[in-house]
């Protein structure tokens, strides 16, 4: 059933954030003082059928330019590059990645995403298949929030894949994307979250709904939140 586009409460000014889903790896992260949308995308490919997002925010951290992961239909200054920025009192970090498992050659490079809001670190792999190098673990810390792929196909992350990572970067929060959920469009090559959570035995599961507000500090226990 689509999701209507309407904006969701302010998250809190300092501490915590309050994170929505508008369906495939698009989030819109309020808090800090700050917004950011992630992965706007046009109703293409594994997000054919979906509302597009078309909110605006302070900043928008895409994962590559692709159009089912960085569409020019949202409002607000647009990231996709690797760099380090400062945006809405934000301090941002991206890093590039291989997008696919071909060392990028079929799908580009994508980018990372790294920054730090309302007192919780947010890591944003929401648009990568290609494992972590050891340097790109130092980069990424030990985050509060991972968003991260998890549907598989030839640029996200498998659900083992995906289950790897969270156990490489032990972050306190999970937030699967990139999957789909009822029916598969009919040029999508992506699965449902199940593989993922399959892949990990013990780690308690949330399904708040669209909507979940965090309050920093989180406890240290991961869990995983699936956003309807």
């Amino acid at each position: 059933m689509p999701l209507a586009l309407a904006m969701p409460p302010a998250g809190h000014a300092a501490g915590g954030v309050s994170i929505t889903s508008y369906g495939h790896s698009a989030l819109l992260i309020r808090g800090g003082g700050a917004t950011v949308l992630l992965n706007p995308f046009k109703a293409v490919g594994c997000a054919a059928g979906l509302p597009e997002p078309r909110v605006s925010a302070d900043v928008i951290l895409a994962s590559s330019r692709l159009l089912d992961e960085g569409a020019p239909v949202a409002t607000g200054r647009f990231l996709a590059s690797p760099g380090s920025y400062r945006v809405a009192g934000l301090r941002i970090e991206g890093f590039a990645a291989p997008h696919d498992r071909l060392g990028g050659r079929r799908f580009g490079m994508a980018t990372l995403w790294r920054w730090k809001q309302g007192g919780l670190e947010i890591a944003h792999l929401g648009g990568t298949a290609a494992p972590l190098k050891p340097e790109d673990r130092v980069l990424l810390g030990k985050p509060d929030v991972l968003i991260i792929g998890v549907g598989g196909g030839a640029k996200v992350y498998t659900g083992a894949e995906a289950a790897e990572v969270v156990r490489e970067l032990q972050p306190r929060r999970v937030i699967p994307v990139q999957y789909v959920s009822g029916t598969t469009p009919a040029s999508c090559d992506q699965g449902s979250v199940k593989p993922f959570l399959d892949a990990m035995p013990g780690t308690p599961v949330q399904r708040p709904g669209r909507t979940v507000t965090l309050g920093a500090p989180l406890s240290d226990a991961t869990q995983i939140l699936v956003l309807r």
